[in-house]
């Protein structure tokens, strides 16, 4: 009796919207689930660069290069989480794939932002780690962020392949040679598709190490 007490006034909640619309929970809830599954479901026009990106990745690793990713706040958060899928080997039945993300590492983060800038925390670390082909993977959701523009044009300048996820705007779309582009502005909304994209890749990967073969679209 008390849980359908509180479930009905949950249910009965509006709230008002930064936009000053009146919206009940469960209308807020179903919209944002809505948004975000029509962005995913976009992502199938991108399939051929998702692609193109797995099989960049497969030719890395079997040619001992590395991934290496990088971003700031949530997008920290997503290269450490798809490093940790290559290194674990979640998609690949226990192979371990090298990468890295240069998110993890705060004493080497704090140094450089205190002497340098903070817009160069990973452009320092590149020019200690990256390797010509290896693959780098720039995460913004915004486009703009300075440290990751700097990264991508530091890794480039090494000869290294690399690869952007961003939302719709930006500069980053012109600083990779492989740009995935989710179309809209929600930083959430992108931070979703940025790991769905990362979790395709690995599986595409990891697939491919399985089977001993590219990924080739059909």
């Amino acid at each position: 009796m008390a849980k359908n007490v509180i479930q009905n006034y949950i249910d009965s909640l509006t709230f008002t919207t930064y936009k000053n619309e009146k919206r009940t929970s469960r209308s807020i809830i179903q919209d944002y689930l809505d948004n975000g599954n029509n962005i995913r479901s976009s992502l199938i026009n991108q399939s051929d660069v998702i692609i193109a990106i797995a099989n960049v990745i497969i030719h890395a690793f079997l040619n001992d290069r590395k991934v290496i990713i990088l971003g700031n706040g949530g997008s920290a958060a997503d290269a450490q989480h798809i490093a940790a899928e290559f290194i674990s080997g979640c998609f690949a039945e226990g192979i371990s794939l090298p990468a890295l993300a240069l998110t993890t590492n705060t004493s080497c983060l704090t140094s450089i932002a205190n002497d340098y800038g903070y817009e160069y925390i990973f452009v320092r670390q590149l020019q200690a780690l990256v390797r010509k082909s290896d693959v780098v993977i720039g995460i913004s959701t915004s486009g703009n962020s300075v440290n990751v523009l700097r990264a991508m044009e530091a890794a480039t300048k090494s000869g290294a392949i690399t690869v952007s996820f961003t939302g719709e705007g930006g500069k980053l779309k012109q600083a990779a040679s492989y740009v995935i582009s989710i179309p809209s502005n929600d930083t959430p909304l992108i931070q979703e598709a940025h790991i769905t994209v990362g979790h395709l890749i690995c599986f595409l990967v990891g697939d491919a190490f399985i089977k001993r073969k590219p990924v080739v679209a059909v």
